[in-house]
């Protein structure tokens, strides 16, 4: 099996600050993962069960440590399943992380007119 695309498996925590508030902590890791895809069946008992599956990352099970989120590219997606396919391989179900958008791309920069040209 082919686990190339690196992922990130992203921990939240929350520390308490010297106002007694908590402040959100993140510690996140990358590791190597097969991604594909979900199936067709998964994605319509998800849909059924208010989920919107979108990816399956197929990756070496104990590199997974509980993380709840997992960042591929600039997307950031949860985890709402996992699955213990054989002894050593961990397949994570991700959805799309409500609340997190795309960044958008970066804008293309006006020409700047030539004084010359200008009447």
């Amino acid at each position: 099996m082919d686990r190339s695309t690196p992922i990130k498996l992203i921990a939240r925590s929350y520390t308490e600050d010297a106002y007694g508030v908590l402040q959100p902590t993140k510690s996140e890791r990358t590791v190597y993962a097969n991604v594909t895809s979900v199936t067709g069946a998964e994605w319509f008992e998800g849909g059924r069960n208010g989920l919107n599956p979108e990816l399956r990352a197929v990756m070496f099970a104990p590199d997974y440590q509980g993380e709840e989120i997992v960042q591929i590219g600039p997307v950031e997606y949860s985890v709402y399943r996992t699955y213990h396919a054989r002894t050593d391989v961990l397949e994570l179900y991700l959805e799309r992380s409500k609340g997190v958008q795309t960044p958008p791309p970066a804008p293309t920069p006006e020409p700047t007119p030539d004084p010359e040209e200008t009447p």
